[in-house]
């Protein structure tokens, strides 16, 4: 069973009306299912996607102590470096089996969003001491600003599958917050316990819109609902995975889906991948979209900024891996199943 479905989006920026309409009604019907869809077609030029991929390797493959530089906990604002283990994403589980490494927008200390602690705004931390990091430094930041313009585009699709404007989400993505996180899975030991051992556990994401760029190897899986079973995404070269996040099936009234995803890398090769996350802009409310409800109908959540839907969930799967480590090793044994962590 294929999962999920390719689609064509280069149509998005012809002049094929009919094709247009049929790419809106695809991706609807996605977002109704699971949440899920891959994009060919895009803007994103391939010898940049390649690029990245290559100085995500070599960032991931430097020592252990030259990583450590750049470690995360060197601020407050979540920028560089993490362990593999800091994050639990699916209760029950051990600490999730990757390494990652977060870059977002170049905000200075005296930014509003960095006085206002606006959704982890600050500046990068890049590794200096890495060879040619000002390649690293400005490859990376030109992938960036590619995926915030291919997110406004894909949010201009998803407007239209609501019957609204294709600019319906303009004052959302104005001023938009959103992070680039560069990850390594190393390979998991072939008898480690599936029950236990994730490289990343399952979970839904955080925000509206995720766009994830695959390297070479499989590991990534989506739940399907109708069978109950887990579904592989196989790397597709150049394609990107798109999916929404739990912020998004608020704005939707629970009419579209977040859906549970996880990374189990069994392949025996290291695995890379670089997903977006895109919030969005943090002062924007997010309250029920105009057709996600029916007449009369109550919205089933109350306005909320971004800055505190998204916000609150990060600290929670942070907080998950700092309790599991505190505990005793016979108490860490004895963990029940697993359950995903589900973002408010």
């Amino acid at each position: 069973m294929p999962a999920p479905p390719i689609l064509d989006f280069s149509v998005f920026y012809g002049d094929d009306e009919v094709a247009k309409e049929k790419l809106v009604e695809e991706v609807k019907k996605c977002c109704l299912d699971n949440g899920f869809f891959q994009i060919v077609g895009h803007r994103v030029p391939g010898e940049l996607q390649d690029k990245v991929l290559q100085w995500v390797k070599d960032f991931f493959a430097q020592p252990q102590e030259e990583k450590d530089r750049v470690h995360k906990d060197f601020n407050t604002w979540n920028r560089g470096y993490e362990r593999i283990g800091s994050q639990i994403l699916e209760q029950g589980t051990n600490p999730d089996l990757k390494e990652g490494y977060f870059i977002g927008e170049e905000i200075s200390t005296d930014h509003p969003y960095f006085i206002g602690k606006k959704l982890n705004s600050g500046p990068n931390l890049w590794p200096e001491t890495m060879p040619e990091v000002d390649d690293f430094r400005a490859t990376s930041m030109e992938y960036y600003t590619q995926m915030h313009a291919l997110a406004r585009d894909v949010l201009a699709v998803i407007a239209q599958t609501l019957d609204l404007k294709d600019d319906y989400f303009k004052e959302f993505t104005s001023g938009a917050v959103a992070t680039l996180r560069y990850l390594h899975y190393p390979p998991q030991p072939a008898d480690s316990d599936e029950k236990l051992a994730r490289g990343i556990g399952a979970h839904t994401d955080f925000g509206s819109v995720t766009l994830l760029m695959q390297g070479d190897v499989d590991g990534l899986q989506v739940y399907d609902k109708d069978t109950n079973e887990w579904l592989d995404v196989v790397p597709i070269k150049g394609a990107y995975v798109v999916n929404l996040g739990n912020m998004f099936m608020r704005w939707a009234n629970d009419k579209y889906i977040s859906n549970l995803h996880r990374v189990i890398n069994k392949s025996g090769k290291e695995r890379y991948s670089v997903p977006f996350f895109y919030s969005g802009n943090p002062d924007y409310v997010i309250d029920c979209l105009p057709n996600c409800r029916g007449e009369g109908q109550a919205a089933k959540y109350p306005p909320i900024s971004v800055m505190d839907c998204v916000g609150a969930s990060y600290k929670a799967s942070y907080g998950a891996a700092k309790v599991f480590k505190e505990q005793p090793k016979t108490k860490m044994e004895c963990v029940g199943g697993a359950q995903p962590i589900l973002a408010s």
